[in-house]
């Protein structure tokens, strides 16, 4: 099956492991058949962010039934549908912002991941997404001011929100059975962002997550809803890679991680997570490499029955990392943000 055709166009000519190829043959079949049943290609668009001098962008597309409003517009694919829908491997997409055009190509998994070379001014910005027959679609993008010096960088589940799942349950679990409104935030977490946000003006908020795309419009209304401040979610293809069997969700923080560090050299992240996965050793690592890149890293200690559910807690030894990196760890937000004002990397006292 090596140089199978996608439906996006274009041909895979690489060699790749069997079950990503296996894969792409089932879902070539699977956009056939959805392209007779009448199913048409979707943009779903995610938050992008970038410098004045170029950006990076963020989108997938997808096959969907033809379902719209009463005003005639397509509806927004949510829940479980962002599972069933078929990707559009290789998909061209038409891409306009401040005047300029591009056309970009989206992986197989139907995921458009471009940095782009463009001039904007530091704030919000909007552009525009279309394929050949979808509808127009805009995403926002954040461009990062050159005077910024701290920025956020946050974990989600576990972190902003409360699974209490098995890690193999959980996303099938939020995404099939469970209403997203029922979904709650870790106390404390949205206001201790917030502070952080408010004591360091124009500092991007960046969410790190090994959760699949699928997730990414549950997941920021869910960071709406509860008034987390809103930044990029740099999350991940599940399945097969051209390489190995599944993904690897630690390559994929660290990966993002040097990336960010590589981009904005002058920003100092503060980097927030749990200790029920690798968060610990993950932010460890990039602190000991990349010293002048971190301002400080929060752990939050999960509680004793999600950290059973999470398959235990993973602490580092600290002793073997830099000691010049505060490091603080508390069950929420309130006692996090209270231990960061301890340490001045917060300001004063609420």
């Amino acid at each position: 099956m090596d140089g199978l055709i996608s439906e996006g166009g274009g041909a895979r000519t690489q060699k790749a492991h069997g079950a990503s190829r296996f894969e792409d043959w089932y879902l070539t079949k699977r956009a056939r058949w959805a392209r007779a049943l009448g199913h048409r290609e979707q943009i779903v668009p995610f938050t992008g962010y970038g410098s004045t001098t170029q950006v990076r962008v963020f989108c997938r597309v997808l096959l969907t039934k033809t379902r719209t409003t009463r005003r005639g517009k397509l509806k927004k694919i949510r829940g479980w549908r962002s599972f069933t829908s078929v990707p559009v491997a290789l998909a061209r997409v038409h891409l306009t912002i401040n005047g300029f055009s591009l056309t970009l190509d989206a992986d197989r998994g139907g995921v458009i991941d471009h940095v782009i070379p463009v001039s904007l001014s530091p704030g919000w910005h909007t552009l525009t997404l279309r394929t050949d027959t979808s509808e127009p679609a805009s995403a926002r993008v954040k461009v990062i001011s050159p005077q910024a010096r701290v920025g956020v960088i946050c974990d989600i589940d576990d972190t902003v929100m409360v699974t209490a799942l098995p890690r193999p349950l959980l996303a099938a679990w939020n995404s099939f059975v469970r209403d997203e409104h029922a979904r709650s935030a870790v106390p404390g977490m949205a206001v201790l962002m917030e502070r952080l946000v408010r004591d360091n003006p124009g500092a991007p908020v960046v969410y790190l997550s090994t959760g699949p795309w699928n997730v990414a419009p549950t997941l920021h209304r869910f960071l709406t809803r509860h008034l987390f401040p809103i930044g990029p979610l740099l999350l991940t293809d599940w399945g097969p890679t051209p390489d190995r069997w599944f993904r690897s969700g630690r390559e994929h923080k660290t990966t993002n991680l040097q990336r960010l560090a590589i981009e904005f050299p002058g920003i100092r992240w503060i980097l927030i997570g749990d200790d029920g996965q690798h968060d610990e050793e993950i932010y460890s690592e990039f602190a000991a490499n990349h010293p002048k890149s971190v301002r400080a890293i929060a752990i939050r200690e999960l509680l004793a029955p999600e950290a059973l559910l999470a398959g235990g807690r993973h602490h580092v030894d600290k002793t073997r990392y830099p000691q010049s990196t505060p490091w603080v760890s508390a069950p929420n937000g309130a006692g996090l943000a209270e231990a960061l004002s301890e340490l001045g990397v917060i300001k004063g006292r609420r």
